[in-house]
């Protein structure tokens, strides 16, 4: 067991472990030391040289990142020869950004062009170093610029960590930069983890902040807002709220300041989702169909399925995801009971992940020719779009969503790894046995470890059942079903770590430390809320006597969709 120690910073007695980064230590205090390329969950490299401290006794300069603190150690953070070093380190390292930034060249919110006026960084007093490389398109959900790298190599690092390894950093010194791999056999699943890892914006979603801006001003359009459930417990740390703080209903009223016409909620889509994923997992149990079953709303894990281990795809559930379900339910259900001309409903998803755009723009979805979803901007993205119009929800009353956007607590929990499964299984239990769960939770699905497993009694069934976050630990899961076909029956996967709520539209910094706050404050709303069970929503209950009234064909194509091998870059 490591033991505390005792050192000062800038003369501020601090206990913390022995050997703990002293940036870290900062942090943790709230005491400013510019940096970029540390992540506390990444290994140490000190690439950016912006973190630099002084030994107040020795007055040696190092960075803070690799600076392990040990008893009495005293360093400040505050000198005129700190400050001329860090600010030129800093100068240089973004040298490219202000030009090549889009958000900069927009004008939006941008938390480096933040830190250039913070520290009065004169860039233009460096030579520009010519950088024209191309920036490259990850499908349609983010997009890797060199031109504005750092060279931090956290966006490989991350990448390496999850199990991928598609990027890589590539030249020397000042021509070094993110490349991504040309392997034919190995291709990024969407998942944007190396856009939460990237401190400059190299790594970035590819944004629909223009297009949500220009529709808003739209009249002829009704436009529909729908938020994720992991949003409401992270978007409110872009304002300085904690991390799992429930923004809810603040969120709600801020969306209605920024001119939506309705403000609905993915939740809803995710109570249709459980409901269908879990009558599909009775139905396979009992008509001996393809098990395990497999979740499917990270669109990045079925990138990795359809990629890497086509083999599987007959596991993936064929429900919708939710977002897809809502989108759906809105521009059929909803349009026929409001009188709208669906093709005059514009549909904007807030999701804390870049893979949503990804799924957003399959053929596929297509319902009456007409996309369930139009644009998704993720949590970093909807945060920018509300300081541009000066509305911070942190300081807003709560309102209610609209009606037909209502959802149960089994909805907000599928941001969290587990959540998903959970959500299923208590409605699975009722459709098996007639009879609802007396204890809702189930503790053995919950938590941060990449692979859980237990199992689940349903009725006279004894349930084996996996719950797995990052490729990784997919492959793990994959090779031991490879072996033993029936090791499982149900098996949850997210390609991000913990889940949705860890996702790669995620606020910046995402950390593992951040990532159970975010889980806590979902399993929170879950606990307060009055109905906690799918299959207890009137609104979903409302749309699946609509669906059960159209034809087989039409049922299955509002419901259900289909998963084939993909080839790089599809």
């Amino acid at each position: 067991m490591q033991k505390s120690v005792t050192i000062f910073i800038n003369d501020t007695p601090l206990v913390c472990l022995e050997n703990e980064s002293v940036l870290k230590v900062a942090i943790d205090n709230k005491i400013e030391i510019p940096h970029f390329c540390y992540h506390e969950d990444l290994d140490i490299e000190a690439n950016c040289r912006t973190c630099l401290v002084q030994n107040a006794e020795t007055k040696k300069i190092t960075t803070s990142c690799d600076l392990r603190a040990k008893e009495g150690l005293k360093v400040v953070t505050k000198s005129p020869i700190l400050e001329k070093l860090r600010k030129k380190n800093m100068e240089l390292l973004l040298l490219n950004h202000t030009k090549g930034c889009p958000k900069c060249a927009k004008g939006y919110f941008c938390k480096v062009k933040e830190k250039i006026e913070e520290f009065k960084l004169d860039t233009l007093q460096y030579k520009k170093i010519k950088t024209d490389y191309p920036v490259h398109k990850l499908g349609t959900a983010a997009e890797l610029d060199p031109n504005i790298c750092i060279s931090c190599n956290n966006c490989v690092k991350i990448c390496e960590k999850i199990g991928i390894h598609f990027l890589h950093l590539e030249g020397q010194g000042a021509h070094s930069h993110i490349e991504h791999s040309q392997d034919p056999l190995v291709d990024c699943v969407y998942c944007g983890q190396c856009t939460a890892h990237c401190p400059v914006g190299a790594a970035r979603e590819q944004s629909h902040l223009q297009k949500v801006e220009e529709v808003l001003k739209d009249k002829t359009k009704t436009v529909i807002v729908q938020m994720a459930p992991s949003v409401r417990a992270s978007i409110g740390e872009e304002f300085g709220g904690k991390p799992g703080q429930d923004v809810t209903g603040q969120m709600y009223t801020a969306l209605r300041l920024l001119g939506f016409d309705k403000i609905f909620d993915v939740n809803m889509g995710a109570d249709i989702t459980t409901t269908v994923e879990a009558e599909e997992l009775i139905d396979r149990i009992k008509n001996k169909g393809v098990l395990p079953m497999f979740t499917s709303c990270c669109p990045a894990w079925v990138k990795f399925v359809e990629f890497y281990h086509p083999e599987f795809i007959p596991n993936l559930t064929t429900s919708r995801s939710p977002q897809i379900h809502s989108g759906t339910a809105y521009k059929t259900w909803w349009a026929e009971k409001e009188k709208i001309d669906p093709k005059k409903i514009v549909i904007v998803s807030i999701m804390p992940c870049t893979s949503k755009k990804y799924e957003a723009s399959h053929e596929k979805f297509k319902v009456n020719g007409m996309d369930p979803v139009d644009y998704v901007l993720t949590t970093r993205e909807t945060a920018v779009l509300l300081k541009k119009n000066n509305i911070d929800p942190l300081k807003l009353s709560p309102s209610k969503v609209d009606h037909f956007g209502e959802y149960s607590g089994a909805a907000a929990i599928y941001g969290a790894s587990g959540g998903v499964m959970e959500s299923a299984l208590r409605t699975a239990v009722k459709l098996a046995t007639g009879d609802d769960l007396k204890k809702l939770e189930f503790e053995g699905v919950r938590g941060m470890k990449g692979i859980k497993k237990t199992t689940v009694k349903i009725g006279l069934l004894n349930l084996k059942i996996a719950v797995v976050s990052t490729p990784k630990n997919a492959r793990v899961i994959l090779g031991e079903l490879k072996k033993d076909p029936k090791a499982y029956d149900y098996v949850e996967f997210m390609a991000c770590p913990g889940g949705c709520i860890g996702g790669g539209g995620q606020p910046i910094p995402t950390t593992d430390r951040i990532v159970k706050e975010r889980i806590a404050g979902l399993y929170s709303i879950d606990t307060h809320m009055k109905m906690r069970q799918a299959h207890e929503n009137p609104v979903v209950k409302d749309f699946f006597e609509y669906v059960k009234k159209l034809p087989h064909e039409k049922q299955h194509e509002l419901l259900h969709t289909s998963y084939s091998k993909r080839n790089k870059f599809e």
